[in-house]
Protein backbone atom coordinates (compact mmCIF):
# COMPACT_ATOMS: atom_id res chain seq x y z
CA UNK A 1 0.00 0.00 0.00
CA UNK A 2 1.39 3.52 -1.13
CA UNK A 3 1.25 6.04 1.37
CA UNK A 4 0.60 9.63 0.45
CA UNK A 5 0.29 12.93 3.10
CA UNK A 6 -0.54 16.10 1.20
CA UNK A 7 0.76 19.55 3.21
CA UNK A 8 0.47 22.55 3.70
CA UNK A 9 0.81 25.37 5.91
CA UNK A 10 -2.52 25.37 8.36
CA UNK A 11 -4.85 22.21 7.04
CA UNK A 12 -7.57 24.09 5.96
CA UNK A 13 -6.94 25.15 2.00
CA UNK A 14 -4.64 23.51 -0.26
CA UNK A 15 -3.41 20.38 1.37
CA UNK A 16 -6.92 19.04 2.43
CA UNK A 17 -8.40 20.90 -0.87
CA UNK A 18 -5.32 18.18 -2.47
CA UNK A 19 -6.48 15.16 -0.67
CA UNK A 20 -9.95 15.50 -1.48
CA UNK A 21 -9.18 15.92 -5.04
CA UNK A 22 -6.24 12.74 -5.57
CA UNK A 23 -8.60 10.51 -3.14
CA UNK A 24 -11.43 11.36 -6.25
CA UNK A 25 -8.84 10.74 -8.87
CA UNK A 26 -7.51 7.34 -7.34
CA UNK A 27 -10.93 5.98 -7.19
CA UNK A 28 -11.55 7.10 -10.98
CA UNK A 29 -8.23 5.47 -11.96
CA UNK A 30 -9.22 1.96 -10.20
CA UNK A 31 -6.21 2.82 -7.33
CA UNK A 32 -7.88 2.68 -4.09
CA UNK A 33 -6.59 -0.88 -3.13
CA UNK A 34 -3.18 0.58 -3.15
CA UNK A 35 -2.66 3.56 -1.94
CA UNK A 36 -4.39 5.87 0.67
CA UNK A 37 -3.90 9.74 1.15
CA UNK A 38 -4.30 12.07 3.71
CA UNK A 39 -3.60 15.62 4.79
CA UNK A 40 -1.83 17.93 7.79
CA UNK A 41 -0.43 21.27 8.32
CA UNK A 42 3.33 22.03 9.50
CA UNK A 43 1.57 24.48 11.64
CA UNK A 44 -0.93 23.51 14.51
CA UNK A 45 -3.25 26.88 14.26
CA UNK A 46 -6.37 25.40 13.02
CA UNK A 47 -6.10 21.36 14.72
CA UNK A 48 -9.84 20.13 14.60
CA UNK A 49 -11.34 22.41 12.62
CA UNK A 50 -12.97 21.93 9.53
CA UNK A 51 -11.85 23.19 6.13
CA UNK A 52 -12.24 26.81 5.26
CA UNK A 53 -15.31 27.67 3.45
CA UNK A 54 -14.44 28.91 0.34
CA UNK A 55 -12.16 25.72 -0.29
CA UNK A 56 -15.40 23.38 0.56
CA UNK A 57 -17.09 25.81 -1.35
CA UNK A 58 -14.75 25.73 -4.31
CA UNK A 59 -14.38 21.73 -4.19
CA UNK A 60 -18.67 21.49 -3.55
CA UNK A 61 -18.98 23.71 -7.25
CA UNK A 62 -16.31 21.01 -9.09
CA UNK A 63 -18.80 17.67 -7.41
CA UNK A 64 -16.45 17.53 -4.25
CA UNK A 65 -17.15 16.70 -0.93
CA UNK A 66 -14.91 17.99 1.28
CA UNK A 67 -17.42 18.30 4.57
CA UNK A 68 -15.99 15.60 6.67
CA UNK A 69 -12.29 16.98 6.59
CA UNK A 70 -10.71 18.18 10.48
CA UNK A 71 -7.27 19.99 10.20
CA UNK A 72 -4.07 17.97 11.98
CA UNK A 73 -0.56 19.18 12.42
CA UNK A 74 2.15 17.15 10.35
CA UNK A 75 4.15 14.82 13.58
CA UNK A 76 7.88 13.72 12.50
CA UNK A 77 6.86 10.13 13.01
CA UNK A 78 4.70 10.41 10.31
CA UNK A 79 7.64 10.22 7.69
CA UNK A 80 8.20 6.57 8.37
CA UNK A 81 4.41 5.91 7.88
CA UNK A 82 4.27 7.96 4.37
CA UNK A 83 5.52 6.94 1.48
CA UNK A 84 5.37 10.03 -0.13
CA UNK A 85 5.31 13.19 1.29
CA UNK A 86 3.91 16.47 -1.19
CA UNK A 87 4.30 20.18 0.19
CA UNK A 88 2.11 22.67 -1.74
CA UNK A 89 5.41 25.20 -1.11
CA UNK A 90 8.38 26.10 -1.29
CA UNK A 91 8.06 26.99 2.64
CA UNK A 92 6.49 23.98 3.78
CA UNK A 93 8.48 21.60 1.37
CA UNK A 94 12.03 23.26 3.37
CA UNK A 95 9.96 22.94 6.47
CA UNK A 96 9.47 19.15 6.05
CA UNK A 97 13.21 18.20 4.39
CA UNK A 98 14.63 20.28 8.01
CA UNK A 99 12.81 17.46 9.60
CA UNK A 100 13.15 14.27 7.55
CA UNK A 101 15.21 11.17 8.04
CA UNK A 102 17.44 10.64 5.09
CA UNK A 103 15.62 8.42 2.30
CA UNK A 104 12.00 10.72 2.92
CA UNK A 105 10.68 11.37 -0.47
CA UNK A 106 9.42 15.07 0.07
CA UNK A 107 8.75 16.63 -3.25
CA UNK A 108 6.35 19.81 -4.35
CA UNK A 109 2.48 18.28 -5.25
CA UNK A 110 2.73 20.50 -9.05
CA UNK A 111 6.36 18.65 -9.83
CA UNK A 112 3.77 16.01 -11.01
CA UNK A 113 1.98 18.55 -13.47
CA UNK A 114 3.58 17.78 -16.46
CA UNK A 115 2.74 21.36 -17.64
CA UNK A 116 3.39 23.33 -14.44
CA UNK A 117 6.97 24.59 -14.77
CA UNK A 118 9.84 23.38 -12.89
CA UNK A 119 9.66 24.29 -8.98
CA UNK A 120 6.23 25.55 -8.97
CA UNK A 121 3.97 26.05 -5.89
CA UNK A 122 0.11 25.64 -5.12
CA UNK A 123 -0.34 29.27 -4.13
CA UNK A 124 -2.07 30.37 -0.81
CA UNK A 125 -5.64 31.61 -1.29
CA UNK A 126 -6.02 32.21 2.45
CA UNK A 127 -5.83 36.03 2.26
CA UNK A 128 -7.43 36.34 -0.98
CA UNK A 129 -10.93 36.02 -2.66
CA UNK A 130 -12.83 33.12 -3.70
CA UNK A 131 -10.98 33.02 -7.09
CA UNK A 132 -7.92 32.32 -5.37
CA UNK A 133 -9.40 28.84 -4.10
CA UNK A 134 -10.62 27.95 -7.67
CA UNK A 135 -7.56 28.47 -9.05
CA UNK A 136 -6.08 26.40 -6.26
CA UNK A 137 -8.48 23.61 -7.36
CA UNK A 138 -7.55 23.90 -11.29
CA UNK A 139 -3.87 23.22 -10.26
CA UNK A 140 -4.08 20.59 -7.56
CA UNK A 141 -6.41 18.69 -10.28
CA UNK A 142 -3.92 18.99 -12.85
CA UNK A 143 -1.57 17.29 -10.29
CA UNK A 144 -3.55 14.69 -9.02
CA UNK A 145 -3.55 13.01 -12.57
CA UNK A 146 0.23 12.97 -12.44
CA UNK A 147 0.45 11.85 -8.67
CA UNK A 148 -1.90 8.97 -10.16
CA UNK A 149 0.14 8.03 -12.71
CA UNK A 150 2.93 8.13 -10.81
CA UNK A 151 0.97 5.71 -8.21
CA UNK A 152 0.45 3.44 -10.74
CA UNK A 153 3.65 3.03 -12.41
CA UNK A 154 4.82 2.39 -8.72
CA UNK A 155 2.79 -0.52 -8.11
CA UNK A 156 2.76 -1.84 -11.76
CA UNK A 157 -0.44 -1.45 -12.82
CA UNK A 158 -2.13 0.26 -15.79
CA UNK A 159 -3.65 3.67 -15.22
CA UNK A 160 -7.81 2.63 -14.58
CA UNK A 161 -10.38 4.79 -16.77
CA UNK A 162 -10.21 8.45 -16.92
Amino acid sequence: MMRICLVCLGNICRSPMAEVVLRSALERHGLTDVATVDSAGTGGWHVGEPMDERAAAALSAAGYDGSRHRARRFEERWFAERDLILAMDRENLRALRRVAPPGSDVRLLRSFDPDAPEGAEVPDPYYGGEEGFTRVLAMVEAAAEGVAEHVARVVGRPLGRR
